[in-house]
């Protein structure tokens, strides 16, 4: 990629999410309720799908019926292994349109990319949004608000690219770090934009995703470009959570920096299940309260509900089980 192209992306990110940073979308009643997958882009080849995504998209299906599911995000690699090549690639139909086809799902879907997905065309993603009514992908990194019909409690989200931000890595080799970014002028743009958003944001729950995982005891560990860059800012500003994907299963760690705690989930179990804690030791002593990696059970995927009192972050099986629950109290200025 050529300078300039990165320059003229840069700015076009910039002007992009701008418009978007007023947008709020409430619930049916005075709750809030959204899904949390990451992981769960398929296969290149027929049938272009896993069996343990075809049973998430199922379950999901089955709950967002039950629960009143108001949108979805969707944190990175969403199409294995190469991403899509353009806007019109069968892929958006074999592993996605055919996959969640419940009508509780025809929902407003947040997407983010992942590695695999810079592996292709992460712009044609992007332009999927314009044809698909459901998929959600206005840029490479933006922010959501949302809020309880009463305005009781408000709660930003702010959607990153940790691609674009730390580089990307060879998942052939599990542990490999990302090297750097293959622009540090766009990686700064991203990292002086979060900070600003996060300077601003004035929500009860303030919510960061990002594809790679700052904590994981799983094959690629704790990404240290985001222990560097990212955790910080983190706990300066007081951040409720964090979500991220990449590892195949599902985790929750919890840090405290100078009496700032902040969660950090891993949701990674959308089409593959990777039961390894081989980095278990590269965490802080005491932060991991759940991990999940069951390779006989297909799949899981997280649920979170705001309420008037709380956000409640729960973790559910592929069969409909609820695995893990943890409360996130309103954030305290």
């Amino acid at each position: 990629m050529t300078s300039l192209w990165w320059i003229l992306l840069a700015l076009t990110t910039l002007s992009v999410i701008d418009q978007l940073s007023a947008k709020v979308v409430t619930s049916a009643d005075d709750s809030l309720n959204y899904l949390v997958i990451g992981d769960w882009g398929g296969l290149p080849q027929s049938p272009f799908t896993t069996e343990i995504e075809k049973a998430v998209a199922r379950q999901m299906g089955k709950f967002a019926t039950d629960n009143n599911i108001q949108f979805v995000l969707a944190l990175g690699d969403n199409f294995y292994y190469d991403g899509v090549k353009d806007v019109d690639d069968p892929r958006f139909g074999e592993t996605y349109d055919h996959v969640f086809t419940d009508a509780s799902l025809g929902i407003d879907w947040y997407f983010v990319a992942g590695n695999h997905d810079h592996n292709g065309n992460v712009s044609a993603e992007i332009a999927y949004s314009k044809i698909e009514k459901r998929w959600n992908f206005p840029s490479y990194f933006y922010p959501l608000s949302f809020s309880l019909p009463s305005g009781s409690k408000t709660m930003d989200v702010l959607m990153l690219d940790t691609i674009l931000l730390c580089g990307n890595s060879d998942d052939n080799d599990h542990g490999v770090q990302p090297e750097g970014p293959e622009n540090s002028m766009v990686a700064e743009k991203q990292l002086s934009w979060l900070e600003d958003q996060l300077r601003k944001s004035k929500a009860d729950y303030l919510i960061v995703t990002g594809h790679y995982p700052v904590f994981s005891i799983s094959s690629h560990g704790p990404t240290h470009c985001l222990l560097h860059r990212l955790l910080p800012l983190l706990h300066k500003y007081n951040v409720s959570a964090y979500f991220c994907g990449h590892d195949h299963n599902l985790q929750h760690l919890e840090y405290t920096v100078n009496d700032a705690t902040v969660e950090y989930f891993v949701s990674g179990a959308a089409n593959f299940i990777d039961p390894s804690t081989e980095h278990k030791s590269a965490v802080p002593a005491g932060s991991l309260r759940f991990f999940w990696g069951d390779p006989n059970i297909l799949g899981g995927f997280a649920h979170v509900k705001m309420t008037s009192d709380q956000l409640m972050f729960s973790f559910y099986a592929a069969n409909g089980k609820m695995l893990y629950q943890h409360p996130i109290a309103p954030r305290v200025f």
